[in-house]
């Protein structure tokens, strides 16, 4: 599945459920809340603005609709 932006997803995180909204598709190396992301066109990372404005970065496969 692929996303776009403004799209609303949710994920599992370490403290449950967790969700967000893609502000940003990635397509190359990159780094959001001091943590480095490997991207590429074929793999991109799906950059997720949550709930307090901090951003996550995500592969397709950990994400699904909210």
């Amino acid at each position: 599945m692929t996303f776009k932006k403004g799209d609303q997803v949710k994920w599992n995180s370490h403290d449950g459920e967790a969700q967000g909204k893609v502000v940003r598709v990635a397509h190359e190396d990159g780094e959001v809340s001091g943590f480095q992301y490997r991207a590429s066109q074929d793999d991109p990372r799906y950059i997720i603005e949550v709930e307090g404005g901090k951003q996550v970065a995500h592969t397709a496969d950990a994400l699904s609709k909210a």
